[in-house]
């Protein structure tokens, strides 16, 4: 996971980020299977509320298991 200094200004901001990525995963991850992820996290999200991350995360997700699955 990376949410570097460039992108999201702030620590405040990147550390929120990170823990709502690693809520997201950990609420996800029996449903993922043994995948490999790696998240990089764009501007957009520092200004973004959690429900919105958290549905953007929630949709990313879901795409991963479905691609997944296909294999």
């Amino acid at each position: 996971m990376t949410a570097s200094a460039k992108r999201i200004r702030t620590a405040v901001a990147r550390n929120r980020i990170r823990r709502l990525i690693r809520e997201s995963f950990r609420r996800t991850e029996p449903r993922l299977g043994s995948l490999d992820i790696v998240v990089i996290v764009k501007e957009a999200a520092s200004s973004a509320d959690n429900e919105l991350v958290f549905a953007s995360l929630d949709s990313h997700w879901n795409k991963l298991r479905h691609d997944a699955e296909r294999r």
